[in-house]
């Protein structure tokens, strides 16, 4: 029986309306005015270049690695190489509240979201959520905007923990908070290197949620990361999710 589901965030409770190159883009240049408007001396456009250069690297390394590397950590080594050593908390929480901004903006729940979330926890079933995210406080955010904290429990968020998925430790964190077992748990998300093969390593059931899955990272996993179940919409997950426990019932050791 499924007795816990584990949601991702991004483009699986909350779907985004724009095109995530451009609003980066613009979010970096908001970043770079901010710290100016702070009283730093620099070039807001030699800034945002360097800037999104040195995401892009930490992008690569901490997707291979596992592990979050926070934007705060990268805001922090740009400045520094620019000679900006001795930054406040102050002005790094004010720029990066302004830069990610731009981008929640662009964030709104998913078609049918709640109705959902609120089947699933009436049926008695734990919900949970882990993130992927380079900013705690951007996700917290989100979380809280689109009202969905009072469903979640626990809610990790990888900037906060330092680990990214797939890492089956994070996995293992709700299932112990649960008390569960991994047969017992579902992980639904749109990201087959992240969300699926976290699941699968971890041993957990997986749902993967198509609605806004065709990127160029799903492209390369295709053929070689093959989810459990595909559901092309939230509302198709309760039938889904029921279907699982049934027959995971009827293969147990006492069917």
């Amino acid at each position: 029986m499924i007795r816990g589901v584990i949601f991702d965030l991004g483009s699986t409770l909350l779907s985004f309306d724009a095109v995530w190159g451009d609003v980066m883009h613009q979010a970096q240049e908001v970043l770079a005015e901010q710290l100016h408007r702070s009283g730093l001396n620099l070039d807001p456009a030699v800034f945002a270049a360097r800037f999104r250069q040195e995401m892009d690297a930490y992008y690569h390394e901490r997707e291979a690695e596992f592990v979050e590397i926070t934007t705060a950590h990268v805001l922090h080594k740009v400045l520094a190489d620019m000679g900006h050593l001795a930054i406040s908390a102050e002005i790094v929480h004010n720029a990066l509240q302004q830069m990610y901004a731009v981008s929640e903006a662009h964030w709104q729940p998913m078609p049918g979201v709640y109705e959902v979330l609120d089947g699933l926890r009436r049926s008695g079933r734990k919900l949970g959520m882990i993130s992927n995210a380079g900013d705690d406080a951007n996700v917290q955010r989100l979380i809280d905007r689109a009202q969905l904290r009072p469903y979640f429990d626990p809610i990790l968020i990888s900037a906060a923990v330092g680990l990214r998925k797939p890492n089956p430790a994070l996995f293992a964190t709700v299932l112990t908070a649960w008390h569960l077992q991994p047969v017992e748990a579902v992980m639904i998300g749109d990201t087959l290197g992240a969300d699926i093969l976290g699941a699968q390593s971890a041993g957990l059931h997986q749902i993967w949620l198509t609605t806004e899955a065709d990127t160029p990272a799903n492209r390369a996993h295709a053929g070689t990361i093959i989810p459990e179940f595909s559901a092309a919409s939230l509302a198709e997950l309760p039938a889904l999710i029921d279907h699982m426990g049934a027959t995971s019932l009827r293969s147990g050791p006492n069917a």
